[in-house]
């Protein structure tokens, strides 16, 4: 399985750009890959550890913003399409 942690947060403030840095810094630490800016995946072996990043997530999460987690099957995240343009200098 496979847990997607897409967020939005405010960088107005340098408090807000604080906590921004610290919730992808969490995010890494703790076996996240970046797919996209503020989109996060970590593979998870079955629904208890599956439970646990959740839990972690949500005891660390930003106190302002939108956090947002997708849990999906390997069947499903095998079928995603990537789509990339080229590259303009």
């Amino acid at each position: 399985m496979r847990v997607l942690v897409f967020f939005d947060l405010p960088v107005v403030t340098s408090e807000n750009r604080r906590a921004y840095s610290k919730c992808r810094k969490f995010l890494l630490k703790n076996g996240f890959i970046m797919l996209q800016e503020s989109v996060y995946c970590k593979l998870a072996l079955n629904g208890t550890a599956v439970n646990a990043i959740i839990d972690n997530v949500h005891r660390n999460k930003p106190q302002e913003g939108l956090v947002q987690l997708l849990t999906v099957t390997e069947k499903q995240y095998s079928k995603m399409d990537i789509i990339i343009g080229e590259m303009k200098s």
